[in-house]
């Protein structure tokens, strides 16, 4: 014998209805079967609001009943046929009269008791477990139809009422007895007491139901019938990755249903559990699947079995030098809320036992600082407890499993997965046992930390790093290629993968939470995206809160840098060669610093400096192992370096920084690289890096361009304008080579002082063999003062840049959980 049980979205409609038929069919080719249905989804609660309407009066009830007994009316006309039929249509009139009636009494009298409510939600399963037998008995001719009233005894606690086990079992036992059978079809939910009056087991009571009838029998398993594929890892709402779990123990079930997991009810268990009868969680519309089971079996694999919530929660917090070392008073506490009926959801106390915190719903706030009020009233008034202190605004996050307690390390990867994604954990609470430790955090985190945890237990092999991406030109369009040609790569070298979640160019911005595929991204950002706003991009990002997110900077454009501080603060890490923000003022450079290390989030800023050349990450080598930068010198312009690499005599200027600004080098204005402005930025970044605490102004930077380069409105006004002056620069370079020397920009880093100027340089400077856009980075130090360390490589460049963010995006998954 089995008893199957199926809740109200696999018996909501006929069609439904039949696939409940046909998997009960070939389940009889192998066992005897009880079978406990529930009402229509949602007929429950239309009933409730039928009782609630006809408290306050309102007659709208009418319309309701009606509805009901259409809903019922049409199934039965759709699965039935001849005496079936009538039959059925017969008993649905004659209960859905006695509902009115009694509906009716409940809007004279404006009394709706709770004897009367269970009278009322009663007929959601009496009807439909009525439906359903005759459907079957149709093609089972043997079907029996049990009325759940007659089986179940409890007492007489309505609304939640406790069940008789002894006499439940004597009456099933006569029940089968009198009419034997290979299928018994009741609903659930639903009993009596002693008076024979309705009685109901609470909501969730259908799997109760179940429960009781597969322990009264002895059955060989109980099979709950639901929507979804078993008991998950969390909800597949809030995590994409959360997957079927195959078993787990009868423990971790019942701490995952305290805590949300929907497909199973915290008091099905006790019975199935007293007697050992494995639980089987099953999908009606795939029955493929074989689902999870729940028993006393172990599975050792898996530490964490399950990442659960309980949302919208308070915290009060208990304190004051009156609680220490007193005894009782935790006794005293407990039991005065538990007179105001207080529920306690979590306790934690401090080792010094100067405070008790516990959480709370919302809607109990009150009830317990009455309580508190009442209990401690003369504690309060001298002092020796300070009055409650209340945090709403809060869920409860839990990580459970039966292994918890034999493996090490649990506790700091729930911590870290939290702490590095900015989520901040107000109260903590684990049992000896290690099957659950739970944490209170803010009710705006709970979907991120139940990912990231969910991502740390389950998806530690494959991290998932979620881009915001600003700017899709050179730089960002060569990267988001980058990343797609490495996809596979990525995820068997480095256990990654980049999911791109918003995209931005100067028109447009698109972003999409179930991720943009870099397969034509470009066009669905045309065709789908809306106006670009960058405020907008990075609220909508803050919004969606996801765990390891990262804003790439991509562009060199001002109005982006004022979000930073922002995207910090919501413990986004940042990527970005734009330079704009760490050349900006010092009080800024400084704050992002702080800003990373308080919230625990990455700036990264390689490519600001080289481009993919590993300068800023070898000077702070350098520091870190004790080295003392006495001086730096450099050619830190990978466009200035091409330029002046290719200009020889006999060159026309113009056209060789035409050809720069046609291969990417330079910016898009070339005047940034050609003032120096570009290297002083630089210049600036290596000098602060070194600890100088000097602004762009303190820097003594050449021009070399004529005021009318200068002064050119456009960038193709500038570009006529430097080509009438081409006289002028090939007069310094045949200067130069007049001497056996080549023009170099050059930037001198020393504390506290920058200079950048163009030098001409002989054959026994290192800068002067110097080709293509490569740059040179000579660190003087004391380790290095015979000879200085040298980096030297190409500066500039979509590929090279593009490949240093990419270095930095593959560090940053080496940090996340």
């Amino acid at each position: 014998m089995q008893v199957y049980k199926f809740g109200g979205t696999s018996v909501q409609a006929p069609e439904q209805i039949r696939q409940v038929a046909r998997i009960l069919i070939a389940a009889l080719e192998k066992t005897k079967l009880i079978v406990v249905v529930s009402a229509m989804s949602k007929v429950t609660d239309q009933l409730i609001r039928m009782g609630e309407l006809a408290q306050k009066g309102d007659e709208r009830f009418k319309a309701e009943l009606d509805v009901l007994h259409k809903r019922h009316e049409a199934a039965a006309h759709d699965l039935l046929t001849g005496a079936k039929k009538e039959e059925y249509l017969t008993f649905l009139q004659e209960k859905i009269s006695n509902l009115g009636d009694i509906l009716t009494g409940i809007f004279l009298t404006r009394e709706l008791t709770l004897r009367m409510n269970d009278k009322v939600c009663s007929f959601g399963e009496l009807v439909n477990s009525r439906l359903i037998a005759s459907f079957l008995q149709q093609d089972v001719p043997e079907t029996v139809f049990l009325d759940s009233r007659e089986i179940i005894a409890t007492d007489s606690t309505y609304g939640a009422a406790r069940v008789d086990f002894k006499e439940t079992d004597a009456q099933l036992a006569a029940a089968r007895s009198k009419n034997p059978s290979r299928l018994y079809i009741m609903g659930g939910f639903i009993a009596s007491d002693k008076e024979d009056i309705t009685t109901t087991l609470g909501r969730g009571g259908s799997d109760y139901s179940a429960a009781i009838m597969a322990a009264s029998c002895n059955a060989e398993e109980l099979q709950i019938w639901t929507d979804v594929d078993g008991v998950m890892t969390a909800d597949p709402r809030k995590v994409r990755r959360a997957f079927t779990l195959e078993q787990i123990t009868y423990e971790e079930a019942m701490e995952m249903s305290h805590f949300g997991a929907k497909v199973i009810h915290p008091p099905t268990i006790q019975p199935v559990l007293l007697k050992n009868i494995p639980i089987r969680i099953r999908n009606t519309f795939n029955t493929n699947y074989e689902g999870t089971v729940v028993s006393e079996t172990r599975d050792d694999k898996q530490a964490v079995k399950g990442i659960s919530s309980i949302s919208d929660v308070a915290l009060i917090n208990v304190q004051g030098t009156g609680l220490i070392g007193v005894t009782g008073i935790a006794g005293r506490l407990f039991g005065c809320l538990a007179q105001k009926g207080v529920n306690i959801i979590l306790i934690t106390q401090a080792s010094s036992e100067h405070s008790i915190t516990f959480a709370v719903r919302p809607n109990s706030i009150q009830l317990a600082q009455k309580a508190l009020q009442d209990e401690f009233d003369l504690e309060l008034k001298a002092g020796l407890i300070d009055p409650p202190q209340v945090e709403e605004g809060l869920s409860v996050v839990a990580v459970i499993g039966s292994k918890m307690k034999s493996t090490t390390g649990i506790t700091m990867r729930l911590f870290h997965a939290l702490g590095s994604n900015g989520i901040n954990v107000y109260a903590i609470a684990q049992g000896s046992s290690e099957l659950n430790i739970s944490t209170v955090i803010s009710a705006k985190d709970e979907s991120k930390a139940i990912s990231a945890l969910h991502q740390s237990f389950f998806s530690s092999d494959i991290k998932a790093i979620n881009l915001f991406v600003a700017g899709v030109g050179l730089i960002g369009g060569t990267l988001l290629e980058q990343i797609k040609r490495q996809k596979d790569e990525l995820i068997e070298r480095h256990q990654l993968e980049f999911r791109l979640i918003g995209v931005s160019n100067s028109r447009k911005m698109l972003i999409d939470p179930e991720s943009i595929s870099l397969d034509g991204y470009k066009e669905r950002l045309d065709a789908e995206g809306e106006t670009a706003d960058p405020a907008a991009f990075v609220a909508k990002m803050a919004e969606m809160n996801l765990p390891n997110s990262v804003y790439l900077d991509n562009t060199a454009n001002t109005a982006l840098v004022p979000f930073y501080k922002d995207i910090l603060k919501k413990s986004v890490h940042i990527v970005t060669p734009n330079k704009v923000a760490n050349a900006g003022k010092l009080e800024d450079y400084n704050e992002y610093r702080q800003l990373s290390k308080k919230h625990g989030v990455h700036f990264m800023y390689e490519t600001n400096v080289g481009a993919g050349l590993p300068v800023i990450s070898t000077l702070r080598d350098l520091l870190r192992s004790g080295d003392k930068i006495l001086k730096i010198e450099a050619v830190l312009s990978g466009s200035l370096s091409f330029i002046f690499n290719s200009f020889e005599s006999g060159k026309s200027f113009s056209e060789i920084v035409g050809q720069a600004q046609k291969l990417g080098y330079t910016e898009p204005d070339p005047r940034v690289d050609l003032s120096g402005m570009d290297v002083a930025r630089k210049a600036l970044i290596l000098a602060r890096e070194m600890g100088s605490e000097i602004e762009l102004s303190d820097i003594e930077v050449e021009n070399i361009l004529p005021q009318s380069c200068i002064d050119a409105t456009t960038v193709d006004d500038f570009m006529a304008a430097l080509k009438a002056q081409d006289g002028h620069f090939e007069k310094l370079c045949a200067d130069a080579a007049a001497d056996g020397k080549v023009l170099r920009m050059i930037a001198s880093v020393e504390a506290n002082k920058a200079v950048v100027g163009l030098q001409a340089v002989d054959q026994d400077n290192p800068f002067h063999s110097l080709s293509g856009s490569d740059n040179l980075i000579l660190f003087n130090t004391e380790r290095y003062k015979e000879r200085p360390m040298v980096i030297c490589g190409p500066g500039a460049g979509a590929e090279v840049t593009a490949a240093g963010v990419f270095a930095e995006l593959i560090s940053i998954g080496k940090y996340i959980s």
